[in-house]
């Protein structure tokens, strides 16, 4: 077949690239320019959007002897992942923007343009696996190493996706793709992780929210209210600065009646009010979500569990849908749910797809 395969500049996706070329693939390396001006993004050797990790990438791509190409797509990355990442913050929810980038950069605009020029997949070094089911469809499922599963990040991808999808890394651990790339002379063997959001330059995101949302954020300030007494308990200068179940720099002028921490339980835009209340109210064992991906066949009902955050647990689930409406029962109650992220659906290792969290509902509450 032939293989562009996408690489950040990192470990992962150098290793990647070798292995489908080692599978017999002819494999063409590409590096994504996301960013209209580099600088403005984060700096130094993270593994995405800076010029060093596009001369990574390109090092890495003579090494493994597979010809080498930056394409760019910083104009359509602004408009569906940072200008989405905004939009959702001034909003009041807690977008996940690696997710929306596999979504509508990775998985569809790479891919429709590897598409157009005759290649048959895209790969890339995500931690996942494919297999062929007994009905013919291609299933994801998690990475043989659970620590450094990415199925999270990838259940939004529809089945026409996964046809044109290769996860290369996903029987393996990193320990031994490290090692693997230091064998191959791959120099960026022992290149950091990237952790943080690519075009948040110093991992500040309250403060790039200030900057950039201007005149856009709903409000500029507000009160802070205890949910318990209902008094005001502090100020702040705008929603996009909180997310759902944050406890530090909440900076509150009176402190609780029991001594005990206090977390954000609610965001509210429009008026600028931020809930915030002890650590048991943030207890949910429902969550409404609209938006739905599906990998295959679109479910009735999952009796399976679902993940909440990309590096959270799984909770077991019982999920029905109806449309483009999925309902979520928590059979083990999550903490710190924020409306925007994304709840993906599992059946075993298996992912079933995924849904934008509209709501959710505290144990308790009635429906």
């Amino acid at each position: 077949m032939r293989v562009v395969a996408a690489m950040s500049g990192g470990v992962d996706s150098a290793v990647a690239a070798a292995r489908a070329k080692e599978a017999g693939h002819d494999v063409t390396g590409v590096h994504l320019a996301l960013s209209r001006n580099p600088a403005s993004y984060r700096s130094g050797a993270r593994g995405c959007c800076t010029i060093e990790d596009s001369n990574d990438a390109r090092r890495a791509a003579d090494v493994i002897g597979i010809p080498f190409y930056v394409w760019d797509l910083s104009d359509r990355f602004h408009e569906d992942v940072v200008e989405d990442f905004m939009d959702e913050y001034a909003a009041g929810r807690t977008p996940n923007p690696c997710l929306r980038c596999n979504e509508k950069i990775k998985f569809a605009a790479v891919l429709d343009r590897a598409l157009a020029l005759g290649f048959d997949a895209v790969a890339t070094g995500h931690y996942a696996q494919l297999r062929t089911g007994a009905d013919g469809l291609i299933e994801m499922h998690r990475a043989v190493d659970h620590g450094k599963d990415q199925s999270y990040v990838l259940g939004v991808l529809d089945q026409d996706q996964l046809r044109h999808s290769m996860f290369p890394l996903g029987d393996t651990d990193k320990p031994a793709v490290r090692r693997e790339a230091e064998a191959r002379g791959l120099l960026v063997a022992d290149k950091p992780d990237s952790h943080d959001i690519c075009f948040v330059a110093d991992g500040d995101n309250a403060g790039w929210l200030r900057e950039k949302l201007g005149d856009r954020a709903p409000n500029h300030g507000g009160d802070i209210v205890d949910a318990t007494t209902g008094e005001t308990v502090g100020s702040h200068t705008g929603t996009y600065g909180f997310t759902i179940g944050q406890r530090r720099g909440l900076r509150l002028g009176v402190p609780a009646a029991d001594g005990k921490p206090r977390f954000v339980l609610d965001i509210e835009p429009v008026s600028g009010t931020v809930t915030v209340g002890p650590r048991e109210r943030l207890a949910v064992d429902h969550v409404a979500g609209t938006r739905p991906r599906w990998c295959g066949t679109v479910p009735e009902r999952v009796d399976g569990t679902v993940q909440l955050r990309a590096h959270g647990r799984e909770h077991r689930a019982v999920v029905t849908v109806e449309g483009d409406r999925v309902a979520i029962e928590l059979l083990d109650p999550a903490e710190g749910i924020a409306p925007g992220q994304a709840a993906v659906i599992y059946d075993g290792t298996r992912v079933v797809g995924s849904a934008t969290i509209a709501a959710t509902r505290p144990v308790g509450v009635g429906r």
